[in-house]
């Protein structure tokens, strides 16, 4: 009994030595694949600048995003950008991005949303992740009724349009951004629970998990050790189209007065509070409008990017050549 347990040990201690070497050989792989592609790079690009604004928002910015400056300074020209460098007074304080309806310094608003904005983003599709994941590895593994169970209540939610859906959780719910973090996180849930149900599905019976199964491992070893690492990959791609879409949804609740409140400098209540700017102040609606398309085209490009690194036949055939 001694010697089977120690030979079955020492088997599946280098199987698991095989995949680990394999798997670290495809993430460089793909690493190399990915920083070939001009679209991830210019998608890498703007996140680092984005990231960065966001981290050193309270070093750059010169005001504090919610601060009125009626009876602060002198205020002319409110609507009007104010930049020293191209022909602005300089007994005018310099506004480079001006202010707002309620005399607040836009370029500061911008920066301390790029923050808010990119945490709606992360927290959205981590919660989705976590739901789905688990919803999606249960049913794929375990088959049967819970499966039914599990993938008609999927279905139930992806009958619905998405962002009718999400708009009807936010009213039942209240208007607040973690309400709206929350609708958009449960009707992306249905999205990646099918994504890995259908990895679980097409690995469950294959030959290293069947060993594994006859090596003793438990239920729990076998689905997150051997099955659901199958399912990184497309999740890496999904997460990154995800954070984009995240961020435009819960700016669009904004700006229909459902998510963000004012005076939070979310960019989508930016641009709900100054839509009637549009003719008489454009930049107010154009200055967030851009930032929003800026980060989500940054998402898409780097999820496409992702896509195409991580595709198994392209990886394998950079594989072949290069051996």
């Amino acid at each position: 009994m001694n010697t089977t347990n120690t030979v079955a040990e020492i088997f599946d201690d280098n199987i698991a030595d095989i995949g680990d070497y394999k798997a670290n050989s495809l993430w460089r792989l793909t690493l190399r694949r990915l920083f070939r592609q001009r679209s991830a790079i210019v998608g890498l690009s703007i996140l680092c600048l984005l990231f960065l604004l966001a981290l050193f928002a309270p070093y750059i910015a010169p005001y504090e995003p919610n601060q009125v400056l009626i009876g602060v300074e002198d205020v002319r020209k409110r609507d009007a950008p104010c930049i020293h460098l191209f022909g602005c007074p300089n007994d005018q304080p310099q506004h480079i991005m001006g202010l707002d309806g309620n005399v607040r310094d836009v370029f500061s608003r911008m920066l301390f949303g790029t923050r808010i904005s990119l945490r709606i983003g992360f927290t959205v599709v981590t919660v989705a992740v976590i739901i789905g994941v688990t919803l999606g590895s249960i049913a794929g593994y375990a088959g049967g009724w819970v499966d039914n169970v599990i993938m008609r209540l999927m279905d139930v939610i992806l009958a619905f349009p998405f962002f009718l859906l999400a708009i009807a959780l936010v009213f039942v719910l209240g208007p607040s951004l973690t309400n709206a973090m929350l609708a958009i996180a449960v009707v992306s849930t249905p999205g990646y629970a099918r994504v890995v149900r259908a990895t679980v599905l097409s690995v469950r019976e294959a030959e290293y998990v069947e060993a594994s199964r006859a090596l003793g491992a438990s239920h729990a070893q076998i689905l997150f050790g051997r099955i659901l690492p199958n399912a990184i990959p497309p999740l890496i791609v999904l997460v990154t189209l995800g954070i984009g879409t995240a961020i435009l949804d819960t700016a669009a609740l904004s700006f229909l007065g459902l998510g963000a409140q004012p005076p939070t400098p979310e960019w989508g209540t930016m641009l709900g509070s100054e839509r009637n700017q549009l003719f008489s102040a454009p930049h107010l609606v154009f200055v967030p409008g851009v930032a929003i398309s800026l980060t989500v085209l940054a998402f898409n490009l780097l999820g496409d990017g992702l896509r195409d690194a991580l595709d198994p036949r392209l990886v394998n055939a950079g594989a072949g050549a290069k051996s």
